[in-house]
């Protein structure tokens, strides 16, 4: 049975067009990855089909009343709720259909025999609605996924807006699971999680009955949990049966077959242009230089997609600096309250040091307390001498009115029109993005504007915060290249393994210290 029907859908941002007459169907219980790389529209096909979006063009239709489950990063969280009333939150809906059911017990004391049989009729309905939906066990579900989530070490009495970001998405994805809807869309859940909880949530996925659409750029999760990909490329939208991995095989054998009849195409071309203009003036051989340009005329040209620009990232890199980069002396992090114990920590030229550890335990609050971006609440930070220092922040303000190349502009002044349109492009944006306003760019493209920024700025030490949260595999792979051959320090906080390994010199587990455990 079909979930959601997509019919020829085209839409677009200004003169780019995003995508052109796509269509799509989601049937139940399919476990969809939609991929793709950034800026080819997923995180905004996601918000047409839940109707945050008009299209420019095409029709999105859902079954009746198919209950939707949106995974949505910018939701805001209301102030004076805790964690837990957030997610029992989950269960309104039920709590509307237990007063229903009680006004109508109310009304039974004056009801007549017909009026009876329909009040037993409706509230057993309601009766088994709640026991499918668990409402008898809603606390204990609550419990069992503010675990999971590792939301109890946070605390479940704890008011929402306290938290960090890591946290927020952790809670918005933990009251999505308990609301059990037809059809889950999840953009990107990963960001963010540790990898004990993103081993939590593949479990969850793997045993869960209905239909999911998952976007996301960490191969190893999708392949564990999706059994159908949905590429967005070129403004098309493709379906291939497997995991990841046998969408790759696939789409590599799909790509050379085009490309092989691109290539006997294009022969054929040549020699019928050829046979016409050799032909064409000559009478004993004009209407079989005329048959042949019918055929040219009628003939149905294959278009190779244009490449897509890879990213290149060089860091320019300063002179050498002292030999300790920082040392911290009791050293005691946080806001209003202590995030850590005491911290004895150094760190040497040349290290590459990443942070790991769950949300929330003040990974990239030690970051801006080093860097001296927010005051410390006990001890002292040393920073080393002949420091050049690129710092990479997990987010930008999604206000920004300005365009990436006056963005771009705004820190290189002395750049000409030429070096900044070049390198933007060497980051992997096209001319469209390159003039497009920050805030319509995905979140992909936006990372590799800031990027952009650090490459451009010479550095002997980066300071990363979570460098790879939406940024699609080539440009992952890219930055982990030019990481490596980078020969200043780094200072980055990571919860993708795969990421870091290889590349860090040493490995922190933050858990080790905080007070949030």
């Amino acid at each position: 049975m079909s979930i959601l029907n997509v019919e020829h859908l085209s839409h677009g941002f200004g003169d780019r067009a995003i995508f052109q007459d796509v269509s799509f169907r989601l049937l139940k219980g399919e476990h969809i990855g939609l991929i793709g790389a950034n800026g080819e529209g997923k995180s905004t096909f996601m918000s047409i089909i839940t109707g945050k979006l008009q299209p420019d063009e095409g029709k999105v239709e859902w079954a009746k009343n198919v209950r939707v489950g949106y995974l949505d990063q910018h939701t805001e969280l209301k102030k004076g709720m805790t964690v837990r009333e957030t997610l029992a939150s989950a269960f309104a809906f039920l709590f509307d259909l237990e007063e229903q059911m009680n006004q109508m017990y109310d009304k039974m004391a004056d009801a007549t025999e017909e009026e009876m049989a329909s009040y037993m009729e409706e509230t057993g309905l309601i009766q088994e609605l709640l026991s499918a939906h668990d409402f008898y066990m809603i606390d204990a579900k609550v419990e069992e996924v503010g675990r999971a989530l590792g939301l109890a070490e946070v605390g479940l009495d704890r008011d929402v807006t306290e938290l960090s970001g890591g946290q927020r998405t952790k809670v918005l994805l933990g009251k999505l699971l308990l609301e059990k809807p037809d059809i889950l869309l999840l953009d990107e859940p990963t960001n963010y999680l540790d990898v004990e909880h993103i081993e939590w949530l593949k479990r969850y996925l793997n045993d869960y009955e209905n239909a999911f659409i998952l976007i996301s750029h960490d191969i190893p999760f999708l392949n564990s949990v999706v059994n159908l990909i949905y590429h967005m490329d070129n403004q098309q939208l493709n379906r291939y049966v497997g995991d990841y991995d046998k969408f790759q095989e696939v789409y590599a054998v799909k790509k050379a077959q085009l490309e092989a009849a691109y290539n006997r195409q294009q022969k054929e071309i040549a020699q019928l242009k050829d046979f016409v203009a050799r032909n064409k003036a000559r009478v004993s051989t004009r209407n079989m230089a005329m048959s042949r340009q019918k055929k040219l005329d009628k003939m149905d040209v294959i278009e190779l997609a244009a490449e897509k620009p890879k990213p290149e990232f060089h860091f320019k890199e300063a002179r050498v600096p002292g030999r300790y980069i920082f040392k911290t002396s009791e050293l005691v992090i946080g806001y209003d309250e202590p995030l850590s114990v005491p911290l004895n920590v150094e760190m040497e030229r040349g290290e590459k040091l990443v942070l790991t550890g769950a949300n929330g335990i003040g990974k990239t609050t030690l970051l801006k307390s080093i860097l001296g971006l927010i005051p410390v609440l006990g001890g002292s930070v040393e920073l080393g001498d002949y420091l050049e220092i690129g710092y990479f922040e997990q987010e930008m303000s999604q206000d920004i009115e300005t365009t990436c190349l006056e963005e771009l502009w705004q820190e290189f002044p002395a750049y000409s029109q030429y070096e900044a349109r070049s390198a933007l492009a060497k980051c992997g944006l096209t001319t469209k993005h390159i003039e497009s306003k920050v805030r319509v760019l995905s979140g992909g493209e936006q990372a590799k504007l800031r990027l952009c920024k650090l490459v451009n700025r010479q550095s002997n030490l980066l300071v990363l915060d979570e460098p790879t949260n939406h940024l699609d595999v080539d440009a992952k792979d890219e930055l982990k290249r030019a990481l490596q051959e980078y020969r200043g320090s780094i200072l980055m906080v990571c919860h993708e393994p795969e990421f870091y390994e290889g590349l860090a010199t040493k490995v922190w587990d933050c858990s080790k210290w905080t007070t949030r455990v």
